[in-house]
């Protein structure tokens, strides 16, 4: 009987870990959804005295991207990010989380600068605030400021094609 139960306790704990391992690692769950976006008002990188507040983007669909130069994964998704710009679909403000400006500036003159603008969370609370979890990750927020999706890691093509764009264009067709 005494050796019964740790072995029920191990049938139970590997239950677990298999279902664990068949959900996917970048879908997790976020309050934010169907939530207004937390507002903020932050300096805008490279443009002395700008500021930028959430409160601007009333009335559009974009995307919320956090990334910093010291992401391995935001420089994965970073092309990408600059092919969507050019695309003209869907605004991108970035928000560059705990860098160095001088760094910033230069990894967007270097790699291409996909945002309409790019907020400076140098403390981090901002990040915070929006349930961040790490670099990158891209929120969907519609035209009444509700976040609609969160993306956690960098944005693949079919992240885009399967997900993103057909929501932007259902948030800006004016349904969901």
């Amino acid at each position: 009987m005494k050796f019964l139960i740790p072995l029920i306790v191990f049938a139970a704990i590997s239950v677990f870990l298999l279902i664990g391992l068949d959900k996917d690692p970048t879908v997790v769950p976020s309050p934010l959804i169907g939530k207004p976006a937390p507002e903020f008002t932050l300096p805008v990188l490279g443009r002395e005295g700008a500021q930028f507040s959430t409160e601007e983007m009333k009335g559009k669909v974009w995307l919320l991207n956090i990334w910093a130069t010291w992401c391995v994964a935001c420089r994965v998704e970073h092309p990408l990010l600059v092919e969507l710009a050019g695309q003209g679909v869907v605004d991108i403000v970035g928000l560059n989380y705990k860098d160095q400006d001088a760094l910033a500036m230069q990894w967007l003159k270097e790699l291409g600068d996909p945002y309409v603008l790019t907020a400076v969370d140098q403390t981090g609370r901002i990040g915070i605030d929006w349930g961040f979890y790490g670099a990158p990750e891209t929120f969907v927020i519609d035209k009444s400021g509700i976040v609609r999706h969160k993306h956690i890691g960098p944005v693949a093509p079919a992240d885009l094609q399967n997900t993103i764009l057909p929501l932007v264009a259902e948030l800006e067709a004016g349904s969901s």
